[in-house]
Order: structure tokens, then sequence, then C-alpha cells
């Protein structure tokens, strides 16, 4: 299965209806502020989900990132929103067709919440917590598909925002990622790309459309062991 791996879609649907209809993918898993604002469908420029145009992919899953309606999501009636695109909650898991596991971890801080108003733009829920780790599934993970990074990453991450610092969701990613130790690791949320080691964990982060073209990638193939 081709599957294509994209940053933070920031609800660019056009944008991703042109990189699908020219890649072709079969799945594309999304790595947060994808951009679900329901409230705001078909106003001021918000696009709603079902301007998504699958074309030759079966579907798309996303996590949430920290740009989200976390409450719609709170009071969904089900993961699919709009055919074939579905939404991943945190901690849940999604098993390719090469057997490899990915599990998703949505949330991150948001360094202009101060601009923003509670349940309009803005959500407390948007951070990871302590609920978002509990009952994680007891199953060998393969992939990460997370909005932020662990704490290891975000010295490195921050030159170009000097004005993020180490929050809730990244020690929570650190302990996850100790937990389940996966082959691959991808995430967006700092608009920039970085390919990079944690032990033996390849990690990549991915961009976001206006912010270069590296927001996208495909996955690599599972290796043969």
């Amino acid at each position: 299965m081709k599957v294509l791996i994209v940053g933070d879609v920031h609800n660019e649907f056009n944008v991703l209806n042109t990189i699908i209809n020219k890649k072709k993918p079969e799945l594309i898993l999304a790595c947060g502020d994808f951009g679900y604002w329901p409230a705001f469908d078909n106003t001021g420029g918000i696009l709603p989900l079902s301007n998504i145009k699958l074309q030759t992919a079966k579907e798309i899953r996303w996590c949430d990132g920290n740009h989200e309606d976390h409450w719609a999501l709170r009071d969904r009636k089900t993961d699919e929103l709009e055919p074939g695109v579905i939404y991943q909650p945190r901690g849940s898991t999604y098993t390719l067709p090469d057997g490899r596991v990915v599990l998703f971890m949505g949330g991150g801080l948001s360094i202009d919440k101060n601009l923003r108003t509670v349940g309009v733009d803005w959500f407390p829920e948007e951070t990871i917590t302590q609920k978002d780790l509990d009952n994680l599934p007891n199953v060998k993970v393969d992939i990460f598909i997370t909005h932020t990074c662990p704490v290891e990453l975000v010295n490195v991450l921050k030159v170009n925002y000097p004005e993020k610092e180490i929050e809730p969701s990244n020690y929570a990613l650190t302990e996850l990622w100790k937990y389940y130790k996966p082959d691959l690791w991808f995430f967006g949320h700092w608009h920039q790309h970085l390919e990079t080691t944690l032990e033996h964990t390849k990690v990549y982060a991915l961009s976001a459309p206006g912010f270069g073209d590296r927001w996208y990638m495909w996955l690599p193939e599972k290796e043969e062991t």
C-alpha cells in the first residue's frame, strides 16, 4: 500500500487535494492541526472536511493538533467524520496491510492561546494529559503519528520558534516513546523538516503547506527481517 504521511494541513484541503491527485496515495496519515473547525464551515474561509477529495486514496487517518475544535471532537458520534476521513483518538491504533501497527497521539500547546477565545478557537483539552496515557494498548507498536515531539527534540526544533518551551505534551511523548520504542516516528507542529534518530527510532518532523515543500513524504516500506 502506498502510504503518504503529511504534516499540519491547517485546513488547506485544496492543497491536500492537489497532492492526492499528484501523488495518488492509497492511504494518508496526518500529524495533527488538520483543520477540523465544524462551527466555522463555509464561513471566514474555513473549509469543511467534505471538501477533501480522496480520489485514489481509500482514506485519510488523522490525529488532532492543538488547533482543532476539541469540543466538537469530544462530542463526535463517530470517528469517520466524513466518508474516508477518519479521526484517530489519542492512544488509538491502526494496523497497516503489511502488519505494522500505527499508534496515534495528538495534542500540543498553542503558543498563541492568549490571543484566542476559549470554546471558540482555543480549547484547554489541546495538550496531552495523564488521562490520554491511561489504558494504552498492550501491543507492539511500529510507527508513531503524533502532533508534537518528545522532550529530547525541543531544543533542536525551537531554533526557529524560540517562544516554544517544553510543555506537558513533550513529557508525555517521551514516556510514550520509552514504553513502545517504535521503529518510525512522524510529527508536525513545528512547521519545519527534520530527520534524526532517538536510539533505534527514526524520527521525521514534517513541515506544513506554506512553510516549505517538506510537509509530506512516503512511508518507508517495511524492512524484511
